[in-house]
């Protein structure tokens, strides 16, 4: 990150929404939307947090993967709120999302026949060949840029927003499309159940008897823009880019250092970029999945760079966890804190920890400030840090 890049556009879908305004909503009133029966056919019983809201039809062209048509409902908000539904023929538009569920082959029906029968139709192959997410936004909006799929877990969608503000910098595109989308599937509930990770309860981030995280499904994106290309076309943008960090500390395969070394890297780099101290940090919109290691690390960082004055909140408790869509959803969600000035209670958060460095807030909390932080932890001990400041 070499200069801040304007933040023009944002786009929201997520149990919390159908759009940012809604989802602001959901936060002013700290209303959850928690399914307690599962779209799918599955001997787990816990509960989810799913979109009801009506999704974009696709024509037959494009994959109908549910995943797709997620993201083509936050990308058509957030380019409606740039005021970017058309690009002049010179405009190079890049899309880079991250994603976990549209990567996989998920068709158990597939694996069973090729199980029983040593072969089975290829269409799931097909489709997942298809289903590359950044190239199916790119042919649907006529974007002309360089465009990328990322697949590295819960910190995909603030990847992919570190990679897209990269290809401004160099010059490879005028406008970036950035963020994350994944929608519910029995197979990452069947893995995250397996590794004994899932809660039958509310989850509950930082809590002291948390019991692990629920699953949700979103889209959450972000248009940046260069400096110049925003002034050219006259745009006021109210929000920047500001920095990025992205560290990986390779301690376990699943789960973080105990002690967020990973983490505290991402965090400095983002800091760093942005040429601010921890305390000009308004607030922090952390990971918090609500599973022991996760945020016992996490908080353990933020206690040790923020000490215990920076509030903080995991809104993983209006979500769930929506594994590749969490960064872009949460870099929106930190804007959302920013433009309205308060960030709602961290949802399912009662008891903190005796030994904790850190508690996130119980009830509304005024926010005054610039900045805002939203961090990511995924598996293999990947970490990123998104940092945005609102300018106006």
């Amino acid at each position: 990150m070499t200069t801040p890049l304007p933040i023009t556009g944002i786009g929201a879908i997520s149990a919390a929404g159908a759009d940012v305004a809604a989802t602001a909503r959901s936060f002013a009133t700290g209303m959850r939307n928690i399914a307690t029966s599962l779209p799918f056919v599955s001997s787990i019983n816990c509960p989810t947090f799913q979109v009801n809201a009506p999704l974009p039809e696709l024509d037959g062209r494009y994959s109908t993967s549910r995943t797709l048509r997620l993201v083509m409902a936050a990308v058509g908000e957030a380019l409606g709120n740039a005021k970017l539904m058309r690009f002049d023929s010179g405009t190079r538009v890049g899309v880079c999302l991250g994603t976990t569920v549209a990567c996989q082959l998920n068709s158990v029906p597939f694996y069973d026949a090729f199980r029983k029968h040593g072969h089975a139709p290829l269409d799931p192959v097909l489709n997942f060949i298809n289903t590359n997410l950044a190239q199916s936004v790119a042919a649907i909006i006529g974007a002309s840029g360089p465009r990328m799929t990322i697949v590295n877990a819960c910190s995909s969608g603030s990847d992919a927003i570190g990679v897209a503000a990269s290809w401004i910098h160099a010059g490879l595109c005028d406008v970036a499309i950035a963020g994350g989308a994944d929608e519910l599937h029995r197979v990452p509930l069947a893995g995250f159940w397996s590794l004994g990770v899932i809660s039958t309860a509310p989850c509950a981030p930082f809590d002291r008897d948390r019991a692990g995280l629920n699953l949700g499904e979103g889209a959450g994106i972000v248009i940046l823009e260069s400096t110049e290309h925003a002034a050219a076309r006259r745009c006021k943008h109210a929000f920047e880019l500001v920095g990025f960090g992205a560290a990986c500390d390779a301690h376990h395969l699943t789960a973080p250092h105990p002690e967020g070394r990973g983490l505290e890297s991402a965090v400095r780099v983002a800091l760093s970029q942005g040429s601010i101290d921890p305390d000009k940090v308004a607030f922090i919109n952390a990971h918090g999945t609500a599973t022991q290691d996760n945020d016992r690390a996490e908080g353990t960082v933020i206690g040790r760079l923020f000490g215990r004055a920076t509030p903080f909140l995991s809104t993983k408790g209006f979500t769930g966890h929506t594994l590749g869509a969490a960064g872009g959803l949460e870099a929106v969600f930190a804007i959302i804190g920013l433009r309205d000035g308060f960030i709602p209670a961290s949802p399912g958060f009662a008891m903190a920890n005796d030994d904790a460095p850190a508690a996130p807030v119980r009830q509304r909390t005024s926010i005054v400030g610039e900045y805002a932080l939203s961090t990511s932890l995924a598996f293999g001990g990947n970490n990123a840090a998104v940092l945005v400041r609102r300018v106006a």
